[in-house]
């Protein structure tokens, strides 16, 4: 699939930092390729995170994306930190 911008929605902003929400069926490894994000490209910042529900067509992998880059409307964030790992106790 590709981005959906409605997918994409402001949780708080706060000193020119943005934290989203972004929903897809899309796997972490898709949504993490750079350019995924272009045209957000105008609201997304370097430094921005994404909490992110990606997979959501099976098994849901959550996890939260750091925007890398945003440099001439092309969008990278860095690879997705996983909040979905087992739980020890």
């Amino acid at each position: 699939m590709a981005f959906v911008q409605k997918n994409l929605s402001v949780l708080a902003y706060a000193n020119g930092f943005t934290l989203w929400h972004y929903t897809t069926p899309d796997t972490a490894a898709t949504v993490d390729t750079t350019g995924y994000f272009n045209a957000a490209a105008d609201m997304l910042r370097p430094g921005d995170m994404l909490l992110a529900n990606t997979s959501t067509g099976g098994t849901t992998v959550n996890g939260i994306f750091a925007v890398a880059s945003n440099a001439s409307g092309i969008v990278d964030t860095a690879d997705m930190t996983r909040f979905d790992s087992a739980d020890t106790d």
